[in-house]
This record gives C-alpha cells, sequence and structure tokens, in this order.
C-alpha cells in the first residue's frame, strides 16, 4: 500500500519551503524600501527647497545659538577666541555629522600657532563624545584654513535616564579657538558650519520614546516633523517572522498528526 502521509508529507514541506521564502523575500523588499524612504525623506541636501535662507551669523552661547536646518551651509564672522553657537534638529534613528571649516586670519597678524575644536551638545547640554571625525586640529602660523569634522553616535528613540545616549531634538555646536597666542586673540575670522544626518533605519530601534524631544522649541523641527522613531523597518522583520512560526506550526502538526495509529485497521488484525 503506498505511502500517502510521507507523499503528502513532503508536498507540505516543499509548500511550506516555498511560503517562507516568498515571506522573507517580501519582508527584504519592503524592508529595502522603507530604508530607501527614509533615507531620503528626513536627511535633505543643502540643495533641498526651504523657506528659510541659511544663516549667515552665530550665537555667542546655548541660549543665543542660532537655528540652522540639517543639510544647510551657515557662514559666520568672529573674533578669535569667541564663542560661536549654532543649533539643528536630529530625529530618532539618525546618525548627525558637523563639519566646520574656518577661514583663518592673514598669516602677517598671526604670532604662532592656533588650535581649533567643535563641540556637540544634546538638548540637555551633554557633550556628546564623536565616534570618529577630526575635533580638534591645530593650524600653523602659515595655514589658510583649518577643516573638522565630528560624527556623533545614532539617536535612539528612548533611553535611561542615567546614560547619556543621544535623544531626539535639538543639538548644539560649539566652535572656538582653544588654543593661540595671547597677542592672535581678536584677530577676525570666517567659518561655515554643515550639520547633516544619516538615518540608520531599525539597527538601532529601541522601545519607547519621548514624550517631547528635548530642547524642541530652541530649533528648527527636522524635514517632515518629529517622527520620534514610531516607525522602523524592524516592524517588517516583526512580522515576517511571526508568519514564518505560524507557517512552521503548522507544518509540523500536519507531519506529525500521521504518525499515531492508522485510522483504518485491517481485518484479522
Amino acid at each position: 500500500m503506498p505511502n500517502t502521509t510521507s507523499h503528502s508529507g513532503g508536498q507540505l514541506m516543499c509548500t511550506v519551503r516555498k511560503l517562507a521564502i516568498g515571506a522573507l523575500a517580501g519582508a527584504a523588499l519592503l524592508g529595502g524600501a522603507a530604508g530607501s524612504a527614509l533615507a531620503d525623506s528626513p536627511s535633505p541636501s543643502p540643495s533641498a527647497s526651504k523657506s528659510d535662507a541659511a544663516p549667515t551669523e552665530a550665537g555667542t552661547a546655548f541660549r543665543t545659538a542660532v537655528a540652522v536646518q540639517q543639510g544647510q551651509k551657515a557662514t559666520a564672522s568672529g573674533s578669535t577666541g569667541d564663542y560661536l553657537y549654532w543649533v539643528f534638529p536630529a530625529d530618532a534613528g539618525q546618525r548627525p555629522t558637523v563639519t566646520a571649516k574656518v577661514t583663518l586670519p592673514d598669516a602677517a597678524s598671526r604670532h604662532g600657532a592656533s588650535t581649533w575644536r567643535i563641540d556637540v551638545y544634546d538638548g540637555l547640554r551633554r557633550r556628546q563624545p564623536c565616534m570618529y571625525g577630526m575635533q580638534s586640529r591645530s593650524a600653523a602660523q602659515d595655514a589658510t584654513a583649518v577643516e573638522l569634522s565630528c560624527t556623533l553616535r545614532p539617536t535612539v528613540a528612548w533611553a535611561d535616564t542615567w546614560s547619556n545616549d543621544p535623544l531626539p531634538g535639538s543639538y548644539y555646536v560649539r566652535l572656538t579657538a582653544v588654543s593661540l597666542p595671547e597677542t592672535d586673540r581678536g584677530l577676525p575670522f570666517k567659518t561655515e558650519v554643515e550639520p547633516t544626518v544619516l538615518d540608520t533605519g531599525g539597527a538601532h530601534a529601541v522601545d519607547g520614546k519621548l514624550a517631547t524631544p528635548l530642547g524642541a522649541k530652541s530649533a528648527v523641527e527636522p524635514d517632515g516633523g518629529w517622527a520620534s522613531g514610531w516607525w522602523t523597518d524592524r516592524w517588517l522583520w516583526t512580522g515576517a517572522g511571526g508568519l514564518l512560526a505560524a507557517l512552521a506550526g503548522v507544518g509540523g502538526y500536519n507531519l506529525t498528526r500521521g504518525r499515531g495509529r492508522p485510522s483504518r485497521v485491517p481485518r484479522g488484525v
């Protein structure tokens, strides 16, 4: 008598494999599409349409920091030794990078080398460490410019109160010369500062979110408003995993239920 249970079990396993492969492929496609959409929308380039022109000045303290949008290049003039401040927004899932170029005073008026530095603070005014980049750099007396950069850790939607994790909200940039000859203080210089963000998708997603972004009233909002981590591509993979678990359960049940007592017992047994 042919083994119909084995044959049907093989067909069922084949069907389950096909469904599983289809589910994974669909999740991958949706995840890629969602990741592309997330990466494209909140990270405007400098050429993106903005109602406000890029700022041409800077503040001299946290409270007077000048707001700049993501992807805008702010310019300002200052006196060597002064502190210059800007503020920009960063939302959940974004990894901010700040770049700065300082055009130094004329070499003939300087009396030695100088060291320049940028620092980035969150909405609670906690200094955030740089993942990488040249946060501080020295310039020789005959140098014409110095370039700096600081890339922060990815911003998370929520964190414990004791942690120093970067959270959604305002981020302050401070630029100054930290070392220079005393006679060079007050010399005029020019600078360009640009904050940009890179969307990391669901790789750094966490459960929970802030009721209000930190210091959100102090800065412009990201393009499209505050998302605060309500959506990540992690939802797609969670759904795909649930579907695969359900398919595996159904397949396992159908494969094992025929191994008990046969439904029809031959006569004479």
